[in-house]
């Protein structure tokens, strides 16, 4: 919907780039507008921006704050809002009442944590751009609970791709959404700390694989390999991980699936003390700087999801151009070759290694 720029709030999501008098975007579609925002767009004498119906937070946006006109009520009539984003906001809101409920001393439910996840999974199926975007719709404020509900769907996305039962798929969503409920055992001071831990706020943060483990152990619905998982998805083949320090074949396949799936959203999303990396990045780092410590066929396994994308798909890259694939080396699948749109010059970003994939627009 369209919005007076006097009008904003803060929270809300933009739903197109914000362009001034360069390729790239004042400000990109996705953002969470913050009070800095607003007085960036004042700046520029720009007068309306086109956001969604639903704040960062899940609430609805205010129905007096959408411009009247004809044209905005017939496009709200006709055009059928895709329903991921509302109701995976709304699905971290009820996350983050859970989450509260755990620091009173409440146990889990995991009936109203399946009824969250599981929903959502099968929207996440069925469009795969929300695997590409899911870290753009989180903030660093509620991050823990954003980062807790997309890592049980990529987690969920890694075990289908893999081969997996449905069963075991939702079993896994739900591990990975778990994961992390320690963490409502550790001092709220640290997880809302807006700088680096020091090494005894750290020991404390690594004491949260023990704490979930201890929450879920009781759980029947819950498989006992799972909650393995759950224990163990700080732990690295080559020994170096915790809480145990095991290594090899003594660390589960599923705790590397719910690993790997945690290392990417982190990475992309921005948090409290550390800034956000682009998705293509992210990937290739994870693959160089993690190998022996990280089970390979997994990693290959969220490279093909997110990086393997087809002929015609449409893509920004880091210096504000856009363009479709036109050939992608399944050697190096962060990479393809591009046809832009603005000159319709071919970029292999193979040799180009100074540019990246920044965002998936199209598939």
């Amino acid at each position: 919907m369209k919005v007076r720029v006097e009008d904003l709030e803060e929270g809300c999501i933009l739903e197109e780039d914000i362009m001034g008098m360069t390729s790239h975007p004042i400000i990109p579609r996705n953002t969470v507008i913050s009070s800095l925002h607003i007085e960036v767009l004042k700046s520029f004498f720009i007068h309306e921006v086109d956001v969604g119906n639903t704040k960062a937070n899940g609430d609805p946006l205010q129905p007096n704050l959408k411009l009247d006109t004809n044209k905005e009520k017939k496009s709200e009539r006709t055009i059928e809002k895709d329903p991921f984003l509302p109701l995976y906001l709304s699905g971290v809101q009820q996350l983050k009442k859970e989450f509260q409920n755990w620091q009173s001393g409440s146990g889990i439910n995991i009936t109203t944590i399946r009824n969250i996840i599981l929903p959502l999974l099968n929207i996440f199926e069925e469009n795969q751009i929300h695997l590409y975007n899911i870290h753009l719709y989180s903030n660093k404020e509620e991050y823990i609970y954003h980062h807790s509900l997309s890592v049980g769907l990529i987690s969920a996305m890694i075990a289908k791709k893999l081969g997996y039962e449905r069963g075991n798929i939702n079993q896994i969503a739900l591990a990975g959404m778990l994961a992390d409920c320690g963490m409502a055992k550790v001092r709220s001071s640290i997880i809302t700390k807006q700088a680096a831990l020091t090494e005894e706020e750290f020991n404390e943060v690594k004491q949260h694989t023990a704490l979930s483990y201890k929450m879920v152990k009781d759980i029947p619905l819950l498989k006992s390999d799972m909650k393995l998982a759950i224990f163990q998805h700080h732990e690295r083949l080559d020994g170096s991980g915790y809480p145990s320090g095991e290594s090899k074949n003594r660390v589960h396949i599923h705790s590397q699936i719910i690993a790997i799936a945690d290392m990417y959203h982190a990475m992309t999303s921005e948090r409290l003390y550390r800034s956000s990396q682009t998705p293509f990045i992210v990937l290739e780092k994870i693959k160089e700087d993690y190998f022996g410590k990280l089970d390979i066929k997994v990693v290959e396994t969220l490279l093909e999801l997110v990086a393997n994308l087809s002929p015609r798909a449409k893509v920004k890259v880091s210096n504000g151009e856009t363009g479709e694939i036109i050939f992608t080396n399944r050697d190096m699948l962060t990479r393809p070759l591009l046809k832009l749109d603005q000159t319709n010059e071919i970029l292999d970003l193979q040799k180009r290694r100074d540019l990246h994939i920044k965002e998936v627009i199209s598939i």
